[in-house]
């Protein structure tokens, strides 16, 4: 069942790149044996830098199953998550992943996540991304208040 659920992520993937709505990207969500939702590159036609493959279908699951807790979900991706996704993935409490071509086969068509590797591991550059911290009375108080929050819903 899993090799159709990885079929299904390439011909949406395949339905994105022929209609020049992003790159050769698909994904499903499966929770139960039966698919929640399918999601494919849309980056060029929404203008979104999120809208991954993997980021579409999460949005689409979390709207059809009304929550953002989609435990007991498998994701299949094309290709191996970029760190946005996996970032994603993680924040959604998907438990499983299943991916059909590596980080690797990707940079070598020009998707090359190893800028963003580099930055998770040592940290960014000035060149890369330049960050300024502003000391914000106002935001700490933001975290005070949500600490005490007596009816938070923590995610």
């Amino acid at each position: 069942m899993s090799e159709r659920f990885m079929e299904i992520a390439v011909e949406e993937a395949r339905k994105g790149m022929r209609n020049n709505e992003g790159g050769p990207f698909g994904a499903v969500i499966v929770k139960d044996g039966k698919i929640i939702s399918r999601g494919h590159n849309k980056v060029l036609g929404t203008n979104d830098p999120s809208a991954h493959a993997e980021i579409v279908a999460i949005r689409e699951a979390s709207s059809i199953l009304d929550t953002f807790d989609l435990s007991g979900c498998e994701l299949y991706a094309t290709t191996m998550p970029c760190p946005m996704c996996l970032s994603a993935i993680c924040w959604a409490r998907i438990g499983k992943v299943y991916y059909g071509t590596s980080t690797e086969d990707v940079a070598s068509i020009g998707f090359d996540d190893g800028k963003i590797y580099e930055i998770l591991r040592k940290g960014a550059s000035a060149s890369v991304l330049e960050k300024s911290n502003i000391e914000c009375e106002g935001c700490r108080k933001l975290l005070v208040e949500w600490e005490k929050k007596p009816d938070k819903i923590m995610y």
